[in-house]
């Protein structure tokens, strides 16, 4: 996925090249085999040796170079199931993404079906149209803060989201937040390639579309038609999946002034249409006070919700930027970029009912409304790249790593992303669309309890109880003696934490999917804050429990070879 040569720049140590390759004691091994693995970390020892013995002429030179001795203070031996390529920190060669490239990254994301159909659902539900917008912004403004904070550590280690889980989860408790998050992923990979889906099945001509094969099947849940266009959509995804994160990045960095002009165009057909935004402005909210705010609180948390996964594996992609300045610019943006979005998205709805006669809510619906083969072409082409874009940074790479970091030595990036499209279809995402109130109380607002949590506890791990000190060689060994060992490889706290900020949400939960019909009013308000509850709930109790199980600010060398 990424180049696995690369030289390492230190002012200390200028003129030093490491090969990739160097010869370490692999644990089970009784021989010496060869590792690629690249932490500045394990390198470390390596560059003070050469240094110490002379032998930084025979490194310039290209000759063999003194193998660590286990008897080394900083000897090291990354365990080959914690390690591949896809999860050890990324060299300097590797940090490409500049901040209008994490910019580009949020434009992609942004601009999509599910953003545009988010605005309509909070509409659809009663909100008045500035009432959407300013709760999607608000949303996204609280939302920024964990995004840059867990970004740092992917930033500044060069450490993927499951690697940075080891710190606070245990090298092998990790597994637990990194397959929840996935899970969430998979979901989301369904109801993206089910939105493109309906994209193909828009060009399709009437006859087809009016045939028994576009018939509901009861126990499908949809019809054959539209089931195999969404198999179409997926089966072309995988070509540009299977590309890893070079084709990731190149694509998010070309799309987003396409889907800049994109929307700019749909912008400008709903106003000249409409004739002004008068239609749009003229719309007032249908809810009394007490309503909005019954509304607005899981309102809120469901737009959260929207990109707490993002913020939970942000690291997978700031562990490329050049700097943290670049990540915290590109990051910047995203309030700006979802209330813009949303902006457009209301504007078009609304538009539609002076243009037809009718409140058009779905994209994909409008664009079959607006006719024309030029104009549709080109608007599904716009659909599927805005698609595509979303689907594939948003909710491929976050499950791939996961199962990566399961079984390093079978799993690749690749095959994690083949699995994860998988149990995509197995979601049913179209079940999942059915309604607004689903989409949002049910889907984004169910899920934030499992990823509130997490985020909380890594956060309160790696600020406050370890001061943003990581020792990298720890996240990678299964020694006992490893900071991040703890009872077996798990670290207890961190469970006992996540099960405790789940539980309170669960009632809510139930009652929303008809498990339950009655529950006591706090748990109702639990759930509608689900997110903030279980966040917070969740760090401080790690917070309290690590200082009582002494790790608290464990005492960690400072590595000079890691990046600032």
């Amino acid at each position: 996925m990424v180049s696995s040569c690369f030289s390492l720049h230190h002012p200390l140590h200028q003129g030093i090249h490491l090969h990739p390759k160097i010869p370490l004691r692999l644990s089970g091994h009784p021989t010496t085999s060869l590792v690629q693995f690249t932490s500045r970390s394990s390198f470390a020892h390596l560059a003070r040796h050469c240094i110490c013995s002379g032998s930084a002429a025979m490194a310039r030179s290209g000759q063999s170079y003194p193998i660590p001795k286990p008897t080394d203070p900083d000897y090291f031996e990354p365990d080959p199931t914690l390690t591949n390529d896809d999860l050890r920190p990324t060299t300097a060669s590797e940090r490409t993404f500049s901040g209008w490239e994490m910019a580009s990254l949020w434009i992609g994301l942004v601009v999509g079906v599910p953003s545009y159909y988010l605005a309509g659902s909070l509409v659809d539900l009663g909100m008045a149209w500035w009432q959407g917008i300013a709760t999607v912004v608000a949303a996204n403004a609280i939302l920024l803060v964990p995004l840059i904070l867990t970004g740092h550590p992917g930033a500044r280690y060069g450490v993927p989201f499951p690697v940075l889980a080891r710190s606070s989860f245990g090298v092998r408790g990790a597994h637990v937040p990194t397959l929840l998050r996935a899970l969430v992923g998979c979901g989301w990979y369904g109801i993206e390639t089910w939105i493109g889906g309906e994209a193909i099945f828009l060009l399709l001509p009437g006859s087809l579309k009016q045939s028994a094969l576009s018939q509901t099947w009861p126990w499908l849940g949809t019809s054959p038609l539209e089931f195999a266009c969404f198999i179409a959509f997926w089966l072309a995804q995988l070509t540009i999946v299977l590309k890893g994160m070079e084709g990731i990045r190149q694509l998010e960095k070309y799309s987003a002034p396409i889907l800049i002009a994109l929307t700019s165009c749909l912008f400008a057909w709903a106003y000249v249409k409409a004739g002004g935004l008068g239609h749009m402005l003229a719309m007032s909210s249908k809810l009394s006070s007490s309503q909005f705010w019954a509304l607005f609180f899981p309102s809120l948390t469901a737009n959260i919700s929207f990109w707490a996964t993002l913020a939970l594996n942000i690291p997978d992609f700031t562990r490329y930027a050049k700097s943290q300045r670049d990540q915290v610019v590109g990051q910047a943006g995203l309030p700006l970029f979802m209330g813009l979005f949303i902006f457009v998205g209301l504007a078009a709805t609304s538009s539609t009912e002076a243009i037809f006669g009718r409140v058009i809510s779905n994209p994909i619906q409008l664009l079959g409304q607006i006719g024309g083969l030029a104009t549709t072409v080109l608007a599904i082409l716009g659909i599927s790249l805005a698609t595509i874009t979303t689907n594939i940074a948003a909710n491929v790479v976050a499950p791939a790593n996961a199962l990566v970091n399961l079984n390093p030595s079978w799993f690749t990036f690749r095959r994690g992303a083949l699995i994860t499209a998988l149990v995509g279809i197995a979601f049913q995402p179209w079940r999942l669309l059915q309604s607004s109130e689903s989409f949002v109380y049910t889907w984004l607002v169910g899920y934030s309890a499992l990823l509130g949590p997490i985020g909380g506890i890594i956060l309160s791990d790696y600020y406050l109880v370890r001061n943003t000190e990581l020792s990298i060689k720890d996240l990678y060994t299964l020694s006992p003696y490893g900071a991040y060992y703890y009872s077996g490889g798990c670290n207890l706290v961190a469970m006992a934490s996540l099960v405790v900020g789940i539980l309170p949400v669960i009632p809510g939960f139930l009652q929303k999917v008809g498990a339950l019909y009655a529950i006591p009013d706090a748990f109702v308000v639990i759930y509608n804050n689900a997110w903030f509850f279980s966040f917070f709930l969740a760090g401080f109790l790690y917070r309290v429990l690590s200082s009582f199980s002494g790790k608290s600010r464990k005492s960690l060398p400072y590595d000079p070879l890691l990046p600032t």
